[in-house]
């Protein structure tokens, strides 16, 4: 079957609204995900373990169409939505040159208004931002899995990734570049060591979300760390763990972390080990980093 550009002319594209589908997010970032061997072998590897011989599959939001190509080594069909005109056209390009994307049905089209022409058994969505923030991960879920009962009924796809696990953490991060001094935004990338970070204490989990059930687009945490380091607590280290897969057999599980997410405190905070520190947030999913960053509050007790 040859590769198709799909739009349904009863739908509506909305590409001056910045919140769908991660704001457009540009070719070239979409090209860096592609080089990240992290996420390319943890996303290969789920697929595989949850795609068998004859499936369909529907991937939301699916950019250069990679994770389509992933599932054509098993499916027997794919849909790949996509509202962006540049990356269905590099989409295009791409699956031409590889063994198996003449399986892929390129749809262009609103991922939160368009529904596959029959029941799939495999949801691909990777709109994953740290936090799940900024992308509309959630809303996209929520959204599909409404329109999904209300057209098909019967029990729903499964989901990769399958759930997320977020956690928080508060540090003393450098904060001067070549002497000057820029409390900002940075990203780490997960795991490793981390020379201009101290940690004051293990990080604790906010959040845990299983995309099979009910989700929230709220997320509001009160909690309370034990500091075992004297120190300047002057951020917040944000972690996102994805569960892609776990394996309906052995249970085993295939995990991707987003990079860390580390916000400033507006107030940094003098502490010695022992203190407590009590953490407040409350934010909305797919909203801004500002949201966030802006109401956080960090107290010393």
């Amino acid at each position: 079957m040859p590769l198709i550009e799909n739009a349904d002319k009863n739908q509506t594209l909305h590409p001056e609204e910045d919140c769908y589908l991660g704001q457009f997010i540009p070719l070239q970032y979409h090209h860096h995900m592609l080089m990240d061997d992290y996420r390319m072998n943890a996303f290969k590897a789920a697929i595989d373990e949850a795609v068998f011989p004859g499936a369909k599959v529907l991937d939301l939001g699916g950019g250069t169409g990679v994770l389509s190509w992933f599932a054509a080594a098993k499916a027997d069909k794919i849909w790949c939505v996509e509202l962006n005109p540049e990356l269905i056209r590099e989409a295009r390009r791409l699956l031409k040159l590889n063994h198996g994307g003449e399986k892929i049905e390129l749809v262009h089209a609103d991922a939160f208004e368009y529904l596959p022409p029959e029941p799939v058994d495999i949801v691909i969505c990777e709109m994953l931002h740290p936090g799940m923030l900024r992308e509309k991960q959630i809303h996209l879920i929520k959204s599909f899995k409404d329109r999904y009962n209300q057209h098909f009924g019967g029990s729903l796809p499964r989901f990769i990734p399958e759930a997320v696990i977020m956690a928080v953490q508060p540090l003393q991060q450098i904060q001067r570049f070549t002497g000057f001094h820029a409390p900002i935004i940075q990203f780490q990338q997960p795991g490793g060591i981390h020379n201009d970070t101290l940690e004051f204490c293990p990080p604790q989990v906010y959040s845990t979300i299983d995309y099979s059930e009910k989700i929230s687009e709220q997320f509001c945490w009160k909690g309370i760390f034990k500091l075992e380091q004297d120190g300047e607590v002057n951020a917040l280290r944000f972690i996102t763990k994805n569960i892609l897969s776990i394996s309906l057999t052995d249970h085993s599980i295939i995990e991707w972390q987003n990079h860390y997410l580390i916000l400033p405190l507006a107030k940094p905070l003098q502490a010695e080990a022992g203190n407590l520190l009590k953490i407040t947030f409350n934010y909305q999913a797919g909203g801004s980093l500002a949201h966030l960053q802006n109401g956080i509050t960090a107290i010393l007790a």
